[in-house]
């Protein structure tokens, strides 16, 4: 068994240099609710530096509150939302000699997507005008990932270490208290029954069913290294390998 290990960086939580060795892939802001032309830079260079595959982290426009305010933006703005901050990774990317591999939409933009078609097509227009080859993450089990797929595109679904999840298999909200985990080893025990039976426990106590391709663990999230040092050791200690789609 193998599955993805990524992270969203590049968002100045401060972590990046113990993160970037213990995941696979890296999801990079873009400058719209994090990070910037140097920081992103760097987080690039990291990568390369590691040999993970990099992926753009679009946003709302929302710096303010870190993208993970819902907003009303029609399809046509999200769409063009996502060429502009996606295209400006490119052009550092290839400054850095780094292959852009991925696209996941970030925070809020990610949750209204999952579960709306409309902006889920507006995101893989915008991908596929870039490069038809980019791979997009989203939600797993979410209409999205058929979306995607229709869109003719790569689609990578996402399951969450460190974020509860309701009945229905969609994430609770942050404004809820434990819809983040901070403990490492009931991460670590998630992310194991994850990967031997691909269920987790839900917040109401019952499991959800989780097909996913690759498993993340937010940069911000309060220790999140040592969160990834549990999952890297867990996975180990079951035979499955953390290696890029």
């Amino acid at each position: 068994m193998r599955i993805d290990l990524n992270c969203d960086m590049g968002e100045g939580a401060g972590f990046d240099e113990e993160i970037m060795p213990l995941v696979s892939s890296a999801n990079v802001a873009c400058g719209w609710h994090a990070g910037d032309a140097t920081s992103l830079r760097r987080t690039l260079r990291l990568a390369r530096a590691h040999g993970v595959a990099v992926g753009a982290h679009p946003s709302y426009p929302d710096r303010e509150n870190f993208g993970r305010t819902a907003m009303a933006r029609a399809p046509e703005q999200v769409r063009d939302d996502v060429v502009y901050q996606v295209a400006a990774l490119q052009g550092l990317c290839r400054a850095e000699g780094v292959a852009l591999r991925h696209v996941k939409p970030h925070g809020a933009l990610y949750n209204a997507a999952a579960l709306d078609r409309a902006l889920a097509g507006a995101i893989c227009e915008a991908v596929r005008s870039l490069d038809p080859a980019l791979t997009v993450v989203c939600l797993a089990g979410s209409p999205m990932a058929a979306v995607v797929r229709a869109a003719g595109l790569g689609c990578a679904e996402e399951a969450f270490a460190d974020r509860a999840y309701t009945a229905a298999g969609t994430l609770v909200p942050r404004t809820r208290p434990g819809a983040v985990i901070e403990d490492a080893a009931e991460v670590a025990e998630r992310v194991a029954r994850l990967a031997r039976e691909g269920r987790i426990a839900s917040i109401e106590g019952a499991p959800v069913a989780v097909r996913a391709d690759t498993l993340c663990v937010h940069g911000d999230t309060p220790g999140a290294v040592a969160l990834l040092r549990a999952i890297r050791a867990r996975l180990r200690a079951e035979g499955v390998e953390v290696r890029t789609p």
